[in-house]
């Protein structure tokens, strides 16, 4: 009867939590000045508004690099930073798209179904040192433009990005 009694509780103190697939996992804080401000529909956070990101954060999510040119840049050049899909995948996003946000005002909405199609890039380096603000950084919406140089592409790749929000 004891026994029967301990499972029941445990049931019913159990169930609730089998309902929350998306309970969201705290963000470490940055320590640094923050880069990126992601917004909007994710369930993982570090702040009240959404999750701040340092470059120590980003640079501490997994790394991908690519070489291409690009139509504002000589040559061809490697890039690298995290692959946007894994960005938000560590925020928990839930949506179907983003709206990327420059410093310098620019906005693009980008379909997150580009970022399975193509291995897009939140670039942080231009081979191997830090986008200066300047040259386009310190974030870099970055598509490999040697696979798809289309004008849909072009207005789809944010340089100086501020902030990401989930739509």
């Amino acid at each position: 009867m004891r026994t029967l009694l301990l499972g029941w509780v445990l049931l019913v103190l159990g169930s609730p939590l089998a309902g929350f697939a998306d309970v969201s996992t705290p963000l470490e804080a940055p320590d640094g000045n923050v880069l990126l401000e992601v917004r909007g529909n994710i369930v993982n956070v570090n702040t009240e508004a959404g999750a701040d990101f340092d470059i120590d954060m980003l640079e501490g999510l997994p790394q991908h690099a690519f070489e291409t040119s690009t139509p504002w840049t000589s040559g061809v050049s490697q890039y690298s930073g995290p692959l946007l899909r894994d960005v938000l995948e560590h925020v928990g996003a839930k949506g179907d798209a983003i709206e990327v946000s420059a410093l310098n005002g620019y906005v693009a909405d980008i379909p997150i179904k580009d970022f399975y199609d193509y291995d897009v890039i939140l670039a942080l380096k231009r081979n191997n040192q830090h986008i200066p603000i300047r040259e386009f950084g310190p974030l870099w919406v970055l598509y490999p433009f040697d696979q798809d140089e289309s004008e849909k592409v072009r207005f789809r790749a944010v340089w100086q990005v501020r902030r990401i929000d989930v739509l």
